[in-house]
């Protein structure tokens, strides 16, 4: 293509990638401020990462997971939002909204297309001269493995983190052997609806890695199948101490749902339907005749296990963002004024405060990452935290600057306590009445039964 047949940049979209809420939300608000979004989906439909895990509840009510552009592009169609006070799964979230929003969109969503590149034209990311004038292009690969690309104004990439599931290996890295075990590790909640994946723990000893809601969830469902299945058992391995925290905020969250699921998982140490190993930070696999054996970096060994279900957060695929220049923290993998907000490290008990523009910049200008891929490796993104990001966003491409910088959004407070020190020692003690850790024995009972209507991931 002749420099003469580029359109001025201004006149080009921008482009958005992932049509999953975040990514359409984004698109919902360029075109209320009359740009044009062109939203690139690696799967065949909206919402494709989110489908993944349809049999989930979020902890977030309808209320909460609905933006109000995207609102306001649907409302013509006749669509009505489902009753705010209640929760939906992710099956739903993709069916009664995700899907209609994608729809409404129209020719703005292209599926099949798997971004594999975004740089400047004709600059790579050493090139200083003339680079802000440079619109961007965006490689894409085609479903039918065609190639393409795509001149861009901006860039907005909410592709989240679901592709990249963290290893089961304490330092981050997979343990040893991890790979060669493939085909009894799992990395996401198992849907025991599935008569196949029923199958596979039903009667069966398990290994559930991992601290957060995920895990509890995947202890729900497994010490639920125990009651109709004999023999099924989940052993719960924890890098850090059981504490506080290890239940999440309980009644002091501020989403009754996510505390909810904590403290069902607490309540439910006596049940008896797992058992919990504490500071087990996982180095090795081995293989046990049929089964496996995890083994620690301090040489502990768990008794075999049939299965392993890795639950142990997700990180961003950076990989094709290598030719611009971006401002990440080296701990979080996100954006470098943002990560403060949001670090484990050293939160407390607290909120993150929405933010926006000013947080989400890089030194390359004009490119964002939004939504879960923002938040680099750090958990718990709620869905109100991605729309006023991308709120913010559009309004910055569309030059009203001050719109950009308006916080718009209160955010609940997480009622979960964490402190720099104390977040991965599992032998670490303090008071209560501060609010931290506290030590606990090293093996205790844990059994959950139906997860309520209100449980989420």
């Amino acid at each position: 293509m002749s420099t003469n047949s580029v359109p001025s940049t201004d006149q080009l979209p921008v482009v958005v990638i992932g049509a999953g809420p975040v990514g359409l939300a984004a698109a919902a608000h360029l075109v209320e401020r009359g740009l044009e979004p062109l939203v690139l989906e690696a799967g065949p439909s909206a919402g494709t990462a989110v489908r993944d895990w349809a049999h989930v509840r979020l902890f977030s009510p309808w209320a909460e997971v609905t933006d109000p552009a995207a609102e306001k592009l649907l409302a013509p169609t006749g669509w009505i939002r489902p009753d705010g006070a209640t929760y939906p799964t992710g099956g739903d979230w993709a069916e009664q909204y995700l899907q209609p929003l994608a729809d409404v969109l129209a020719d703005k969503v292209r599926y099949g297309a798997t971004v594999t590149g975004v740089a400047r034209a004709g600059r790579d990311r050493i090139v200083d001269a003339d680079r802000d004038e440079q619109p961007f292009t965006v490689h894409i690969e085609l479903a039918d493995g065609g190639e393409e690309r795509i001149s861009a104004r901006a860039v907005i990439d909410a592709s989240g983190t679901w592709s990249i599931p963290s290893p089961m290996g304490a330092d981050g890295l997979p343990a040893i052997s991890e790979k060669a075990a493939a085909d009894r590790i799992s990395y996401r909640v198992p849907d025991l609806r599935d008569p196949a994946v029923r199958a596979r723990y039903a009667g069966k000893r398990t290994a559930v890695i991992g601290s957060g809601a995920s895990a509890f969830t995947a202890l729900a469902y497994l010490a639920d199948l125990a009651k109709d299945e004999p023999g099924t058992h989940a052993a719960w391995v924890l890098r850090r101490g059981i504490g506080a925290n290890t239940f999440g905020g309980g009644e002091a969250d501020q989403l009754p749902a996510r505390g909810a699921l904590g403290l069902r998982a607490k309540a439910a140490v006596e049940a008896g339907h797992a058992s919990a190993v504490t500071g087990f930070r996982t180095q090795a696999v081995e293989r046990d005749g049929d089964q496996l054996v995890l083994v620690a970096e301090d040489g502990r060994r768990l008794d075999p296990v049939d299965e392993v279900i890795v639950l142990t957060g997700f990180r961003p695929d950076l990989s094709f963002l290598s030719e611009v220049r971006l401002g990440l923290d080296e701990r979080l993998q996100a954006p470098t004024a943002l990560a403060p907000l949001i670090d484990p490290n050293v939160h407390s008990c607290g909120t993150v405060y929405p933010h926006g523009v000013n947080e989400l910049s890089h030194p390359e200008q004009d490119i964002y990452l939004v939504g879960m891929k923002s938040y680099g490796r750090a958990p718990t993104f709620l869905a109100m935290t991605g729309y006023e990001q991308v709120r913010s966003i559009a309004a910055a491409i569309a030059g009203d600057q001050e719109a950009a910088e308006r916080v718009e959004l209160t955010l609940p407070e997480t009622g979960v306590c964490g402190g720099a020190g104390l977040f991965d020692e599992p032998d670490a003690a303090q008071a209560e009445t501060g609010g931290g850790c506290c030590a606990a024995p090293a093996t205790l009972q844990v059994g959950v039964g139906a997860p309520t209507t209100s449980g989420g991931c």
